[in-house]
């Protein structure tokens, strides 16, 4: 009743997570789920991908280090308090949940990232020059 978690290991610097989802696109490998913990120095990407054993050993043949964990994938209801419920359960059997991460299903062909950048308007007007479509808040809804 678990999913298999890969930890990558990248160092917290400009291009390397794009060098990390690189290996991935040339290989095919399509994430469904992505989290990303950092320090100043390095940070963990946690990613979700239908074949954990594959990309793992593709990660590896590329020099990354990487831990599989087994985690929990639970279906909720996509509405107010469908994550509480769920914390409320893991709370009453006293267990502690360490972290926690979402993604949402793809929606015509789409897949939806947030992405978080020290400079908003900057990363939001070179994407845009790129083509990129990006959604404002009230569309999050529409999802």
């Amino acid at each position: 009743m678990t999913v298999k978690q890969i930890s990558v290991f990248v160092e917290n610097k400009a291009g390397k997570l794009s060098e990390l989802t690189n290996i991935l696109r040339q290989r095919d490998i399509d994430m469904r789920a992505l989290s990303i913990a950092e320090t100043q120095d390095f940070g963990i990407v946690r990613i979700i991908v239908d074949d954990a054993y594959n990309t793992a050993c593709i990660l590896r043949e590329a020099g990354y280090v990487l831990s599989i964990t087994p985690v929990l994938a639970a279906a909720i209801p996509d509405e107010p308090g469908g994550l509480n419920r769920i914390l409320d359960l893991l709370g009453e059997a006293g267990i502690n949940l360490e972290y926690t991460y979402a993604f949402i299903a793809r929606k015509e062909g789409l897949a939806y990232m947030i992405m978080r950048v020290a400079d908003n308007d900057k990363a939001g007007a070179a994407l845009q020059k790129a083509g990129v479509r990006l959604i404002c808040q009230h569309e999050i809804a529409e999802l």
